[in-house]
């Protein structure tokens, strides 16, 4: 997870724990509106189970939600 805070505040700008905060907010956000069983892998995606790419090419594949292109 430090690795996607660090994301947020080389791309925003923001203090460490702005982005911090935000970062919880957006996956407890994403964990609530996503069936479950993908739900359910957003913790072990954060804590690099079950995923080789990282945490910038995760977001990457999610359509831009995060700002990338």
């Amino acid at each position: 997870m430090d690795e996607l805070v660090q994301l947020v505040v080389q791309k925003t700008g923001i203090s460490e724990q702005q982005a911090q905060g935000a970062v919880d907010t957006v996956l407890d956000y994403l964990k609530d509106i996503l069936p479950a069983p993908i739900a359910g892998q957003i913790d072990g995606l954060i804590a690099g189970e079950g995923s080789t790419g990282s945490i910038e090419d995760i977001t990457k594949g999610l359509g831009g939600l995060f700002g990338n292109k």
